[in-house]
């Protein structure tokens, strides 16, 4: 069986720690969680307020401005997690 090993800390880990969160048992930037929802909350609110005032199409531009500010902030945030396979002594 195979474990995932944390890598040790040096100090700039450290720093970089100090400036994350814990959201959902999962550290994140603080900044870049700021960045992503103000991307997701303009283009959202972009889509919502050019929509035709149908009844229908207001909620329809809402949620492909939310998932054009998905796409954006994923494709700018990248991922900073680690992973080291580490086999079994025994």
């Amino acid at each position: 069986m195979n474990k995932i090993e944390e890598p040790s800390q040096d100090p700039n880990e450290i720093d970089e720690v100090k400036e994350n969160i814990e959201v959902w048992e999962d550290l994140v930037n603080i900044k870049e969680l700021v960045l992503a929802l103000v991307i997701c909350s303009v283009t959202t609110l972009g889509g919502y307020f050019i929509a035709p005032n149908e009844p229908p199409k207001p909620l329809f531009f809402g949620l492909i401005g939310a998932l054009v500010g998905f796409i954006g902030s994923s494709i700018l945030i990248k991922p900073k997690r680690r992973f080291r396979v580490v086999k079994d002594e025994a």
